[in-house]
């Protein structure tokens, strides 16, 4: 274990800042790069978090009459989308970096030919283009927030601590999925599957508490499940951090994001003769 955790360590702790440079440039050329050759470009970052907004928001809030049932019967259906899009973004923020973790190695096979590049790297790039995304669905959120007169409150400065866990999850799972999509070619197939699904058992579209007991202890193991309550709890709720749930939860995210590096370490070697 002792010749495991010193590279480890350099990787969660050190990698991201004496890469910083290049990670920086991978993810601006993956970030404009997706946009490249559109009328609008990166204007669309802005329209398609604003479109998933407005049609989340008809379809539930005015065709199926859905509420939350925050203790107001006069819910706004504004009030109701700006809740349920808190839970959009933090789902789109782990299924992009998942959808695309199958293909991270199979798309970057000139960087697997070169011994002195860092692959370990691709992951966070994937991670941080992602939470570029994120953040603009967050001001696109807060924004509507003001303009609709919803209460914002002081504890949205917390969403990068209520999220910490859910990154290092993401980043964890990114290592595993990466490595593993370069020997099992469908498992790029089924992830898009597998994130749908974890739309529909997360509290995107309704609230635990609302569900039978059973469901609940289900749902708990979701890795949606707490930071997207928490994030509405500290920016709409103003009813703080559950730190008890959060500690536990940080801890199991650190063990994945440990186990999944390993675990790319230990199968990258192949990767050459495969690709």
């Amino acid at each position: 274990m002792s010749n495991i955790h010193p590279i480890l360590r350099e990787t969660l702790f050190k990698s991201l800042i004496k890469h910083r440079e290049l990670i920086w440039a991978l993810v601006k050329r993956d970030f404009i790069g997706r946009y490249k050759g559109s009328f609008f470009g990166v204007l669309w970052s802005l329209f398609n978090p604003i479109l998933m907004l407005i049609i989340y928001t008809l379809v539930f809030a005015v065709v199926f009459k859905a509420r939350w049932g925050i203790g107001n019967e006069d819910e706004s259906k504004v009030a109701f989308g700006i809740v349920l899009f808190s839970g959009l973004i933090v789902h789109g923020l782990l299924a992009e970096c998942l959808n695309g973790a199958p293909t991270l190695i199979i798309s970057h096979v000139n960087f697997v030919k070169k011994v002195v590049f860092p692959l370990h790297v691709l992951p966070w790039v994937s991670l941080i283009s992602a939470s570029l995304q994120f953040l603009i669905g967050l001001g696109i959120l807060i924004i509507f927030c003001i303009i609709s007169g919803v209460t914002i409150h002081i504890g949205t400065l917390l969403i990068p601590i209520v999220l910490l866990p859910l990154m290092l999850f993401i980043l964890g799972t990114t290592w595993f999925l990466a490595s593993l999509g370069v020997y099992l070619r469908d498992l790029a197939q089924g992830m898009g599957i597998i994130t749908t699904a974890l739309l529909f058992i997360s509290p995107v579209f309704y609230r635990t508490d609302t569900l039978p007991a059973a469901f609940q202890t289900l749902l708990a193991f979701n890795p949606l499940t707490l930071p997207i309550t928490q994030l509405r709890d500290v920016m709409l709720w103003g009813t703080g951090i559950n730190w008890e749930a959060w500690t536990l939860n940080m801890a199991i995210s650190i063990a994945v994001g440990y186990a999944g590096f390993w675990w790319f370490q230990k199968s990258r070697h192949g990767f050459a003769d495969v690709l």
